[in-house]
């Protein structure tokens, strides 16, 4: 999103900056939640998308990892507001783990050109959403012993038509910030 200029420091400087963005963002969109039984629904899976579409696999893979170690250091970046490691082996740690997948898979497509196209990109976002609940309900399932229907119900159902909407808002939103920087640039 941020256009790149010669030199490695600014490189390093710029990417640095979309990070601690990026991660300021996520911690934002946790607080913007729906306390459920298990697994709260905020809004980090639209924020991780957006961040994987406009940063592309490495620098959003990168902001989650990011996001994740501020978390583990006891920054009160998660839902609740918590920090620390419990909620990285609690209900939520497969969700929390899966939003790098989600990042890299959905910025890989992004960098493919799935970022142009809102079907397309709404298709990426869409597999992203995928890797997340993979790995949420895959913890849910077997990491703290619920079982596949009760990780079914608790962990993926009460999410889906939340993620198709917050697709759609990704998909629009993307594109819109490109051409902004597009005009700026």
């Amino acid at each position: 999103m941020w256009p790149t200029r010669p030199g490695e420091a600014v490189g390093r400087l710029r990417a640095l900056v979309l990070i601690a963005l990026g991660s300021a963002l996520m911690a934002l969109s946790a607080k913007v939640n729906l306390p459920l039984p298990y697994v709260p629904m905020t809004l980090q899976t639209l924020v991780v998308l957006t961040i994987g579409a406009g940063y592309g696999w490495r620098l959003g893979s990168a902001t989650m990892i990011a996001y994740l170690a501020e978390g583990a250091m006891g920054l009160p970046v998660f839902a609740g507001p918590v920090g620390g490691i419990a909620p990285l082996v609690g209900p939520t740690a497969g969700y929390l783990y899966g939003f790098v997948a989600a990042a890299f898979v959905t910025g890989w497509l992004a960098e493919r050109g799935w970022d142009r196209n809102v079907v397309l990109l709404f298709a990426a976002m869409a597999v992203g959403h995928v890797a997340i609940f993979i790995a949420g309900f895959g913890w849910l399932a077997y990491g703290i012993g619920l079982g596949l229907a009760k990780a079914w119900v608790v962990g993926v159902a009460p999410f889906v038509a939340a993620s198709a909407i917050k697709n759609a808002l990704g998909a629009a939103l993307v594109p819109a910030a490109r051409r902004i920087v597009d005009r700026r640039g």
